[in-house]
C-alpha cells in the first residue's frame, strides 16, 4: 500500500496550536489543506499565523520565498463542516474528549465518501472507542502527532480493534512521505510514548518524596549522567502540572489502578495548590521575576588520589576507568568481581540494593556505590551513595577518584538503584511489557522514544547495553527492597534472558 496520492485533498478540524501545525505539515507536502474549526474566524486566523511562521522561516534562510508563498496557497480556512466532503484524508484535533470526538466522527461519516479516512490526533483516548458505533469502523485511525507538529519526527500510527491493516500502512507511507518519522502502535491506553515515559517522572517524583535529592540536583544527574535533555521537575514544570498529572491518573486508570503508573501524591500537592509550573509562575522551580534558580548540590574532597585498583571488569561503567587513568592516577588491575578500590573505599557499579544491605550481604567495608550513566567517558556528573558506616576518610578518597577523573559528584541517600539506573531500567521495564503485549515493535517503541520525546537512546537498546540479566537484576532487587508490584520485572526481560537472545531479534 502506498502513502496518499500527493494531490489528495486533506482537511484539519481544529485550529488550535495542534491543528494547525498539522495542517502546515500536509500543505508542506504538497496536499491542499481546508482547515475549520467551530469557532467563527479562528480557522482563518490560524492560516495567518501559518503564513507568518513560514516567513519567519524565509527570514532564517530555511526557506524560499516561492514556496512560502506556495504553501499559504494551499492552505484553506472553512466556516461550514460541509466544505469538508471532498476530503480524502480529515484529521481531527479538537478537545480531548470521547463523546465530542465519536459525535464528530458520526457527522463525518455521514457527510465524506466512503474511501475518506477518518483520523484522530488522540494522545491517550481508545481508537476502537473513537470507531465505535460507525457503520465503517475500520476507515477509523489514529494519527497522533507531537507538538510542535512541523518540528517534531514522531506520528504514532495507532490502529484500533477494527482498523484495517491497509489503511495504517496508508498513514506509515503518508507520514513518511510528509517527512515524519512514523511507528505502528495498537490502541492500548497511553499508546507507546505517555505510556512508556511514565516511570521517567514517577521515579524522579519517589526519590524527591523519599529525600534521596532536591529538585535541582536529580534533574542535573538526569540531564549531566543520564544525557536526557530536561530533569523530570524541570520538564513537568514545562508541561504544566495539571496537564501531566491527569495523563498520569487516565493511564492509571485505565489499567485498573496498576501501581506501575501510580500517580505522585508530591505532584497532586502541586496541582491542588495551583502550582501548575511555568505557566502559574511557580512549580517545582520558582519563575517569577528575579527568581535565582536553584543549583544542584555537590560533595567536594579534600583528599588527592595518586593509585587505584581495579579488580575484574566494570562492565558498563569501564569507560571511567579509561577516564581515571587519563587524568594521571596510575591503575592496578587483577581479577575480581567488578570492583574499584581507592584508599579504604571500595565502588560498585548499583545493581538494586541498598548500599547498606549490599555490604551486608557482599561482605564490603566503605562501601559507595556509584550510578549508571549514558556515557561514562563525557558524563559532567554522577551519583554516589554510601553506607551509614562508611568512613569520611573513605567517601573522600571515592569522591577525590571520581572528581579527579573530571565528575561532579552528587551524593543522594541510601535508596535502590539511585536516580539514572532505576529510571532507566523502570523504563525498559515498561517499553519491555509494550512489546509483549503487542502495543508496538521494539525497534518502533525506541524510535518513538527517542524522536518523539528526545530519549538519548532506546529504553530497550539501554537495557541491552546494560545487560538484559543485570537490567533484570535491579529490577529484582527494587521489588524486594520496595516489596511492590510497581518493580515486578516484564515477562519479556525474563524470556529474552532465559534463551539468551535479544530485545530487537
Amino acid at each position: 500500500m502506498s502513502a496518499l496520492n500527493g494531490n489528495a485533498q486533506v482537511a484539519v478540524i481544529g485550529a488550535g496550536a495542534m491543528g494547525a501545525g498539522i495542517a502546515q505539515v500536509a500543505a508542506q507536502a504538497g496536499h491542499p489543506v481546508c482547515l475549520y474549526d467551530n469557532r467563527p474566524g479562528a480557522a482563518a486566523l490560524a492560516v495567518q499565523g501559518i503564513d507568518r511562521q513560514l516567513g519567519r522561516l524565509v527570514e532564517k534562510g530555511k526557506l524560499d520565498a516561492t514556496a512560502r508563498q506556495a504553501i499559504s496557497a494551499r492552505l484553506r480556512p472553512v466556516e461550514a463542516l460541509e466544505a469538508l466532503a471532498d476530503a480524502q484524508l480529515v484529521i481531527e484535533a479538537i478537545v480531548e474528549n470521547l463523546q465530542v470526538k465519536q459525535a464528530l466522527l458520526q457527522q463525518l461519516e455521514a457527510l465524506c465518501s466512503d474511501s475518506c479516512i477518518l483520523a484522530s490526533n488522540t494522545s491517550s483516548l481508545s481508537i476502537t472507542s473513537l470507531a465505535a458505533g460507525l457503520r465503517r469502523p475500520e476507515r477509523v485511525i489514529g494519527m497522533h502527532f507531537f507538538n510542535p507538529a512541523p518540528l517534531m519526527a514522531l506520528v504514532e500510527v495507532v490502529s484500533g480493534l477494527a482498523t484495517a491493516p491497509a489503511l495504517a500502512a496508508t498513514l506509515y507511507d503518508t507520514a513518511t512521505a510528509w517527512g515524519k518519522q512514523p511507528v505502528h502502535a495498537r490502541s492500548t491506553p497511553g499508546f507507546i510514548v505517555n505510556r512508556v515515559a511514565r516511570p521517567f517522572y514517577a521515579e524522579s517524583l519517589r526519590l524527591y518524596q523519599e529525600g534521596a535529592a532536591d529538585c535541582a540536583s536529580l534533574d542535573a544527574l538526569m540531564r549531566d549522567a543520564g544525557g536526557f535533555r530536561m530533569g523530570a521537575f524541570e520538564l513537568t514544570d514545562l508541561i504544566g502540572h495539571d496537564v501531566n498529572y491527569a495523563v498520569t491518573c487516565s493511564v492509571f486508570d485505565a489499567f485498573y489502578g496498576d501501581f506501575r503508573f501510580q500517580p505522585s501524591l508530591v505532584q497532586k500537592e502541586l496541582v491542588d495548590a495551583g502550582r501548575l509550573g511555568r505557566k502559574s509562575g511557580q512549580g517545582f522551580y520558582d519563575y517569577s521575576e528575579g527568581a535565582l534558580r536553584p543549583q544542584p548540590a555537590e560533595v567536594q574532597s579534600a583528599a588527592r588520589v595518586e593509585c587505584c585498583v581495579v579488580e575484574g571488569s566494570l562492565g558498563v561503567m569501564q569507560p571511567l576507568l579509561q577516564r581515571i587513568q587519563a587524568s594521571g592516577i596510575q591503575v592496578t588491575e587483577r581479577p575480581g568481581s567488578g570492583l574499584l578500590r581507592v584508599g579504604d573505599a571500595t565502588l560498585a557499579l548499583s545493581d538494586g540494593r541498598l548500599a547498606s544491605q549490599r555490604a551486608r550481604e557482599d561482605g564490603l567495608r566503605n562501601l559507595v556505590l556509584v550510578d549508571l550513566a549514558l556515557d561514562y567517558s563525557k558524563a559532567e556528573r554522577i551519583a554516589i551513595s554510601t553506607c551509614p558506616d562508611t568512613t569520611r576518610e573513605a567517601r573522600e578518597h571515592a569522591v577525590a577518584l571520581l572528581r579527579q577523573a573530571g565528575l561532579k559528584v552528587c551524593l543522594v541517600a541510601d535508596l535502590p538503584a539511585l536516580v539514572v539506573l532505576r529510571t532507566v531500567t523502570t523504563l525498559a521495564n515498561e517499553a519491555a511489557d509494550a512489546v509483549l503485549q503487542g502495543v508496538g515493535s521494539a525497534a518502533d517503541i525506541d524510535l518513538a522514544m527517542r524522536t518523539g520525546v528526545n530519549y538519548p537512546r532506546g529504553p530497550l537498546a539501554w537495557a541491552e547495553q546494560i545487560g538484559i540479566g543485570y537490567t533484570l537484576r535491579v529490577l529484582d532487587n527494587l521489588q524486594r527492597c520496595y516489596g511492590e508490584t510497581r518493580y515486578r520485572p516484564s515477562l519479556l526481560l525474563r524470556r529474552v534472558h532465559a534463551q539468551g537472545g535479544r530485545l530487537h531479534d
